[in-house]
């Protein structure tokens, strides 16, 4: 940097990187002080499943009913065009069916 030279500002992605603070297992390699951590039996693997689940859930933005109807319409009308675009191609290909192998 004390040559002059700039660098480029970092511009921001949107990413968030989250510290996951509870896992099912653990390494001894992933472990600095190379303690064994306890491992979970059945049941409790899955209440951490569970507990993980309730977390991911209190993540979830509710859309504004503004929000529902615009991504509604969007996904019809994509949908739509989805269907379109597979008949046009079917009939495209059926008719070039019947051309080469003939049809009474």
């Amino acid at each position: 940097m004390s040559d002059g030279s700039v660098r480029p500002a970092q511009v921001p992605t949107g990413l968030v990187r989250l510290k996951v603070t509870d896992t099912a297992e653990s390494s001894s390699k992933g472990n600095p002080a190379g303690k064994e951590s306890p491992k979970r039996g059945f049941f409790g693997r899955i209440i951490l499943f569970v507990r993980q689940v309730i977390a991911e859930l209190r993540k979830v933005v509710v859309p504004t009913r503004k929000e529902l109807i615009r991504f509604t319409i969007t996904v019809l009308v994509f949908v739509i065009i989805m269907m379109l675009i597979v008949t046009g191609l079917d009939l495209l290909f059926g008719a070039g069916a019947v051309w080469v192998f003939g049809g009474s």
